[in-house]
């Protein structure tokens, strides 16, 4: 072990470690590692990106005065921080002892009592919550059952250890705390570590109407939740078996609403959804869990909240929000695996906009915006998904009506330029998601009833279209996760 080290160590010494304020890609061990010291933070980052230890793009944060160490020092410490994922089971087995499941989370009962500008009416085609085992080489997916649910779980996550799952149930109709609003409702499930199905642990209230977005905060012990047409944002405690609690706070958005007419919408655009009242649209933290994000679709806002750690309440940051184009409609946003850009998509006026992130205060800083439509498009478009490609290289962005993803580049300044554009295959692209590894891109095209894969060119960002189509009712967001060989 000791040889294996050093000859590991003196191969990174010969490209150096990065700079402060700076991201690498090192091959340690066969594996892809992207190093960044931040001089603000004090902070080493390292997403590994391959052996299938990740999904999605977790990071190890590691602390210290990095930036004051000399270059065998900053070497070291990367070192022993990929020794330690590699000797521990924090982001499940390599990919030759592991098995890759996917979840898709599906419309499965149609929305009711909404208003007359909902334009997105799904059937309820899916039965609940569709598993797939991944073959890894090729990409596609083998039905491997359905945790039926007529709830609409259209959104997942799944935690770190690969054991649980959360969704968003969008069509659950639960009494309000005062009984004048019907409430969404959050579901954790349990995932069979030998099977990969699903059993449900509980069921709690989403504190709003129609949750359409969960993610985990990183310290794993709260889930944020987005409710579109309740307005609101929760925070919900994680117990120690995994099930979910009572919310432990809420915040109920207001202010003055976006116009129906978008800023930056294509010429001849009908595309009106989201201004008729505050629609929380996305939640999440950054890699810190110092700061949790939302976007509003209807008041083209985004906040920025301190979130407590202990408590797990949010507290307006100053300033407490950013402001997009009137109109545009601020649906999803992505970081940069660096921790430094993040990229927001507009539903209604069909941009990305990238935004300068001050890790340290939580500020947001806008720098470019760009359209996600091919030069001349003329008429209604409705973006849906925002993904940055696992080593910080590409940007896809989804368009629905057009039914394309976008693909940028991503330049050392973290401005986007136009690659291309790829037919997803399908109708109403809803969301996409990248296998861990970062070489398949699975479309969950709602209307058309299906999912596209495409494989992944690294170098280029370009996808080519794999010819294979998964067949799943109103597909709405695809998650993976590792699970062991069974023995």
């Amino acid at each position: 072990m000791h040889a294996y080290w050093h000859t590991q160590i003196r191969k990174l010494r010969q490209v150096g470690a990065p700079k402060c304020g700076s991201s690498q890609n090192f091959d340690v061990g066969g594996m892809s590692v992207v190093g960044s010291l931040d001089f603000e933070l004090r902070t080493v980052e390292l997403p590994l990106l391959a052996g299938g230890l990740l999904s999605g793009r977790e990071r190890l944060v590691m602390t210290g005065a990095a930036c004051r160490m000399p270059l065998f020092l900053k070497t070291m410490l990367l070192m022993l921080a990929v020794s330690f994922m590699q000797s521990s089971n924090l982001y499940g087995q390599t990919a030759d002892v592991s098995r890759l499941f996917a979840y898709v989370g599906t419309f499965s009962s149609p929305l009711q009592d909404v208003l007359p500008t909902q334009v997105d009416l799904p059937p309820g085609n899916g039965r609940g919550i569709h598993i797939f085992q991944v073959d890894r080489k090729s990409g596609g997916l083998s039905e491997a059952g359905v945790f039926e649910m007529g709830t609409s779980p259209s959104c997942l996550a799944v935690n770190s250890a690969n054991t649980c799952l959360y969704s968003a149930n969008e069509t659950d109709r639960l009494d309000g705390p005062a009984g004048d609003e019907k409430h969404g409702s959050i579901s954790a499930l349990s995932i069979d570590q030998a099977t990969g199905q699903l059993k449900l642990l509980n069921t709690v209230d989403a504190g709003g109407a129609g949750p359409t977005y969960v993610s985990l905060h990183p310290s794993e012990k709260f889930l944020l939740v987005a409710n579109y047409f309740g307005g609101s944002v929760t925070v919900l405690p994680i117990q120690d078996d995994g099930s979910l609690g009572a919310a432990v706070d809420t915040k109920q958005d207001a202010g003055e609403l976006g116009p129906v007419r978008a800023a930056h919408a294509p010429p001849g655009s009908f595309a009106i959804s989201g201004h008729d009242r505050t629609h929380a649209h996305m939640i999440e933290a950054d890699a810190t869990g110092r700061f949790v994000f939302h976007a509003d679709l209807g008041l083209d806002k985004i906040y920025i909240w301190k979130f407590d750690t202990q408590t797990g309440s949010l507290t307006e940051n100053t300033p407490p929000s950013v402001s997009l184009p009137a109109g545009d409609g601020p649906r999803h946003f992505d970081f940069h695996p660096n921790g430094r850009w993040f990229y927001s998509i507009q539903e209604e006026g069909s941009t990305v906009a990238l935004f300068d992130y001050d890790a340290q205060l939580g500020q947001l800083s806008a720098r470019q915006t760009i359209s996600t439509l091919p030069d001349g498009f003329a008429g209604s478009n409705f973006c849906s998904e925002i993904l940055v490609s696992h080593d910080g290289k590409h940007l896809y962005a989804g368009n629905r009506l057009h039914d394309s993803i976008a693909i940028f580049s991503i330049g050392t300044d973290g401005k986007l330029t136009w690659l291309g554009e790829e037919w997803t295959r399908g109708n109403y692209p809803r969301s996409f998601a990248l296998d861990p590894l970062g070489q398949f891109l699975y479309c969950c095209n709602q209307r058309s009833d299906n999912i596209a894969v495409f494989e992944v060119d690294r170098l280029t960002g370009g996808l080519a279209f794999t010819g294979q189509y998964v067949p799943v009712g109103n597909p709405s967001m695809c998650v993976f996760a590792h699970l062991s060989v069974p023995k």
